[in-house]
């Protein structure tokens, strides 16, 4: 028995050791301790090496004069002093709080990391870290990272063990709460009939036992249930929600979690490498990075961590290179403009009379009456004339189908001339009113347009194409039409179609569709005199192109501008990585400052140091803008870090708006 206090006593000293331990932890991370601090991104040394590179001792450049210059990747020498150049090791250690990143198929990644001091874990706690993202004056909270002592875990396990405990002890099937044994032995002594039933597989209905026994099922079940024990089960099953929220205080998310990890060791920091893929957006230029977090122990939240300072990435992008100079182009402008429409008119058989009750008369003459109102509407254009051709089906005499069509051209053109009075009158009532230097109202003047009325007689031309089309007549029925076709008179043709067996089809189906109106609007520009003049317009088609560029739409932009070959038509290829495409325009175009840098920005991606340090160079000679424009695109700041490019000392700084 002593023993048993001994080891009880044993216990509680070590968790209040432990439990004091944990409390000035706690105090140290409140009083700002460094040791209990929170860094965010690659500001510790993490004593790891990546990579060994050989790294080339000099670049040879040829200044525009003709000197060359002698570039080296260099360190410090202690003993002599002097820049030597080196093989050198490059390791894991980042001490600025800004990157510059580079924008590739319209996507940037925001690679940083969330290490957590050895001095901030502790095994009975969970840290949750909260990284915002601030961009363009929005924020947006991404996943958070969740580091859960080993401890912490155990406990919220233990709450699962004993909530499943729980649910174990509910009752799922409520047979088990009937005393069958007791039933049986009910049954059997005085319904022997009904326990006959336990083994016969026939169906009884709940309203045959019933009116068998004078009672149901239901009620003989009931009579020998545990009530007590299925009440109890009852009620446990109403305490689920309130039995998990007691022993589950803290539940295990995974949706939505970047990371949640157990520690087990407290020796040394945590490193979590934190990527997040965003889509860039017009005018994006840079994106901060904050994390902020807590602490828990269990449910209860011990210490809220507060903001760290924000790691800031610049956002390079080939778009913020585009030149956005308007482009234009020459544009012959016609005085004189035409437009025509056909429309099926129907006349009764051998008259010219419009009936607006026939057929889709109403129908094609509103939608002519809305095409007059449109032109005669028309701010640019004046309309001078309308030509009105009518033609006819053959049935019938040739001459008298020529006077008809023409007859019937007549008098659609009175009809539109006396719309043309209506809209006219329509429009003046619309007008402002506008008054000369006497006070007295000036009236638009008002040009009578002529009609021209033509006849094309009967419409063969266009039966051709119906009869062809049509999906009733046979292959037969259209051999015979094409050999009847040939025969030069036109009376006699229609007599001879007249005596073949689909000749009723063609005069009720295909002749009234022969009996069309052609209208030709003839107009010409106002305030214009010559018949065309030369100007120069924008070429929408090209700026399209410039702003789906600014846009990051590459593909969209590359369909656009892939014609003209030149500047713009270049970033578009390298948006896209295609750089040899990019590099072939781009060696064809004058070496401006924007035409070297860009190269220059090709040859680094190619892997030519030589040639991209030169085009650079080259390029900040002809536009020192170009200097800063340098540190933000991450091909053009590694060579001016390794060959201490513009007078770089090794110093981070923040890229210049440029």
């Amino acid at each position: 028995m002593k023993s048993k206090f001994v080891i009880i006593g044993v216990l509680a000293v070590i968790a209040l050791t432990y439990s004091c331990a944990s409390q000035r932890k706690l105090a140290a991370i409140r009083s700002g301790d460094p040791a209990a601090s929170l860094v965010l991104g690659n500001d510790v040394y993490i004593p790891e090496v990546k990579e060994v590179k050989t790294l080339r001792d000099t670049l040879r450049i040829k200044d525009d004069d003709g000197t060359e210059l002698i570039l080296m990747k260099a360190i410090l020498d202690e003993d002599s002093g002097e820049m030597v150049a080196t093989e050198t090791l490059e390791a894991a250690k980042v001490t600025a709080r800004f990157r510059n990143i580079a924008e590739r198929h319209g996507l940037v990644d925001l690679a940083f990391q969330i290490i957590v001091p050895a001095a901030m874990q502790d095994s009975k706690w969970q840290l949750r870290f909260y990284p915002d993202m601030y961009m363009l004056g929005d924020v947006e909270r991404l996943e958070p990272v969740v580091i859960t002592g080993n401890s912490y875990r155990k406990a919220q396990l233990r709450g699962y063990q004993q909530y499943e405990r729980f649910l174990s002890r509910i009752v799922s099937d409520t047979t088990r709460f009937v005393n069958v044994r007791a039933l049986e032995i009910f049954l059997k002594r005085n319904i022997p009939l009904l326990y006959a039933f336990k083994t016969d597989s026939t169906f009884v209905s709940d309203e045959q036992f019933y009116t068998m026994y004078g009672v149901s099922e239901q009620e003989a079940i009931d009579h020998y249930t545990n009530k007590i024990a299925k009440s109890i089960n009852e009620r446990r099953k109403d305490k689920m929600d309130e039995m998990y929220r007691k022993y589950v205080k803290v539940p295990i998310v995974t949706e939505g979690i970047r990371l949640d990890t157990v520690m087990v060791s407290r020796t040394g920091d945590f490193i979590y490498n934190y990527v997040q893929t965003i889509a860039t957006r017009p005018r994006l230029r840079k994106v901060d990075i904050v994390l902020s977090g807590d602490i828990y122990e269990s449910d209860r939240r011990l210490y809220e961590i507060p903001e760290s300072e924000p790691l800031t990435f610049y956002i390079s992008s080939v778009s913020g290179l585009t030149d956005q100079t308007e482009r234009y182009m020459t544009k012959i402008i016609e005085r004189h403009a035409d437009a025509n429409t056909t429309s099926n008119i129907d006349f009764k058989v051998g008259k010219s009379n419009i009936d607006l009750e026939m057929g889709n008369n109403r129908r094609e003459l509103g939608r002519i009456r809305r095409t007059l109102a449109a032109l005669l509407e028309n701010e640019t254009y004046l309309l001078d004339s309308i030509i009105v051709t009518a033609s006819a089906s053959p049935e019938g005499r040739e001459s008298l189908n020529s006077r008809l069509s023409r007859a019937r051209s007549e008098s659609i053109s009175r009809y539109l001339d006396e719309q043309i009075k209506v809209l006219q009158d329509s429009l003046d009532r619309n007008r402002s009113v506008v008054y000369d230097e006497s006070g007295r109202r000036v009236r638009a003047e008002r040009v009578r347009i002529p009609f021209i009325n033509r006849s094309k007689g009967e419409n063969w031309d266009r039966l051709d194409i119906l009869v062809d089309q049509d999906t009733y007549l046979t292959e037969g029925d259209k051999s015979r039409y094409d050999l009847l076709r040939r025969v030069p008179d036109l009376d006699g043709r229609d007599a001879l179609l007249g005596r073949e067996r689909f000749y009723q089809y063609l005069r009720d189906e295909l002749y009234p569709r022969l009996r069309t109106v052609a209208f030709d609007f003839h107009m010409h520009r106002k305030d214009m005199v010559k018949d065309t003049i030369h100007t120069t317009v924008l070429d929408s088609t090209y700026m399209r192109g410039v702003n789906a560029l600014l846009n990051m739409d590459y593909d969209g932009a590359l369909a656009l501008l892939q014609p003209y070959e030149d500047f713009n038509t270049a970033i578009a290829y390298m948006g896209l990585d295609r750089d040899w495409s990019a590099m072939q325009i781009l060696s064809q175009q004058k070496q401006t400052a924007p035409v070297n840098y860009l190269m220059a920005i090709l040859y680094a991606r190619t892997g030519d140091e030589q040639e991209a340090v030169s085009r650079y160079l080259q390029a900040c000679r002809q536009d020192a803008s170009y200097i800063h424009r340098g540190n933000l695109d991450p091909e053009i700041s590694q060579l001016i870090k390794a060959y201490k490019l513009n007078g770089y000392d090794g110093e981070e700084v923040p890229p210049a708006d440029y």
